[in-house]
């Protein structure tokens, strides 16, 4: 069994709870995303991330808004191993991780005059919460289940074991934007600006108490070979007691806890194009170089030496959309995202198997019931474009459709109240390595994923 069972479960940063968008990123900032997601050519207040440019086109005066989402996520991986079979009975395995995040914030400023906007945000731009696998994951366990047949080959007959294994990691960008929007003619307006992006990722996990059926008994592995070393020891074999001794290291409970922190800054810059009753928004954000340091707690993996750095870097991503009012009531819309992961810089050179990036497809409708009352819907494709190498059960990404909708309601001429939900549906992945970790026995993972979202929020000009 290699030292390594933990397999640096962490370094893969989970992106757990990014609600929507690219690898790393959070498209769902504002309220108004979740009821409609193609909001790239909007001229509202939620344009601060969604459409900067078009906040030059919005009525003089100062907004503020107020937004919190609630998300529910799982993470499902059926693992089927032969191996597994020496704990309880069955080579196929579930690991399932839950997320529920009951508070995810995010501030939204805009002040207008004349041919200027300036604007700004305050939310979770990346992750945004805390994943729990009870259980630790197939890649934890497949090294332990591997233990009975190590004992045996040692003369020692097994063929059941046992082990505690759990996992618990957080990944959170909180994003801080600037800029200011400028109304060039009447028909064109342009943005520059920038986001500042801080990173705070923590992840605790262990595995304890490696057990297998010794002498008809559940015995701890690492107990029983440390005194079969120390009686090699006693009676001066100590070749012997060496060789004992290292197997009974690598079946030592392991714990890890390790925070990572780091920053980087994305310049953004925008256009908008407005004429009738059509708009049309595009935005640019250049990629972000960002690396992550470790502070490290407790490292029994060796893998997370304090003070290293590891890369980490957001992905550039082009949006453009359009709107278009079919009626005075109706609102069309439409947009586009491209992500470039391949020239954003991840741990282990996992860009290396992104191919062409993550291409998202965005539509919406919106009709205003009434002076006070607006019903609206969308929904959005993600085709990401990784291979199976990118994959792992600790990170893995799978091709979407979500749908959403909700409600704006007008409580006063200066005060809008939005409340949406949405929910993601994921295509199943699967990845099979036909000699996992050199026993010449293949291992399968088939992924799943859930993922609901309920937001409210509040928009206010003085």
């Amino acid at each position: 069994m290699r030292k390594t069972t933990l397999v640096g479960a962490m370094l893969t940063a989970f992106s757990f709870t990014s609600f929507a968008g690219g690898l790393l990123t959070n498209t769902n900032q504002h309220v108004s995303f979740n009821r409609n997601f193609a909001r790239e050519a909007t001229r509202q207040i939620d344009g601060v991330y969604s459409n900067p440019a078009g906040l030059a086109f919005m009525e003089d005066g100062f907004y503020l808004s107020l937004n919190n989402q609630s998300a529910y996520q799982t993470r499902t991986i059926h693992s089927t191993f032969a191996p597994f079979a020496g704990f309880g009975g069955n080579a196929t395995k579930e690991f399932k991780g839950t997320a529920s995040v009951p508070i995810i914030p995010s501030v939204f400023a805009v002040y207008k005059k004349g041919d200027w906007a300036f604007s700004g945000s305050i939310a979770i731009t990346g992750g945004g919460g805390k994943a729990t696998f009870n259980r630790g994951l197939g890649s934890f366990e497949s090294g332990v289940s591997l233990v009975p047949a190590m004992l045996t080959a040692s003369g020692i007959p097994a063929n059941q074991y046992s082990v505690d294994a759990f996992m618990e990691g957080s990944q959170i960008i909180y994003g801080v934007q600037l800029g200011a929007s400028y109304k060039i003619t009447d028909y064109l307006s342009a943005f520059g600006g920038f986001r500042t992006n801080i990173v705070s990722n923590s992840y605790v996990g262990h595995i304890r108490d490696i057990e297998a059926n010794i002498g008809g008994n559940m015995t701890n592995v690492n107990t029983y070979l440390t005194g079969v070393a120390a009686s090699y020891t006693a009676a001066g074999m100590l070749p012997q007691a060496a060789a004992v001794q290292a197997k009974a290291d690598a079946v030592a409970d392991r714990e890890l806890d390790c925070d990572q922190t780091g920053w980087g800054i994305t310049p953004i810059i925008g256009l908008h194009y407005t004429q009738g009753r059509l708009n049309v928004g595009m935005k640019y954000e250049f990629m972000t170089n960002l690396n992550i340091e470790n502070d490290t707690k407790i490292d029994d993996t060796g893998l997370f030496t304090d003070g290293v750095n590891t890369p980490n870097d957001i992905p550039a991503l082009l949006t453009f959309g359009a709107e278009y009012a079919i009626l005075p009531s109706l609102r069309a819309s439409a947009g586009y995202h491209h992500f470039f992961d391949p020239d954003a810089k991840m741990a282990n050179n996992k860009q290396a198997f992104t191919g062409r990036g993550t291409n998202e497809y965005l539509g919406g409708l919106e009709y205003d019931i009434n002076d006070w009352m607006t019903i609206s819907c969308g929904g959005q494709i993600t085709d990401y474009d990784v291979s199976d190498k990118y994959q792992t059960d600790m990170s893995f990404s799978l091709d979407s459709y979500s749908i959403g909708g909700g409600f704006a309601f007008k409580l006063s001429e200066k005060l809008k109240m939005n409340i949406a939900y949405f929910e993601t549906i994921y295509s199943d992945g699967s990845e099979t390595n036909p000699n996992y970790n050199t026993t010449g026995l293949p291992l399968t993972d088939v992924y799943s994923r859930t993922n609901k979202v309920f937001g409210v929020g509040f928009d206010y000009k003085f």
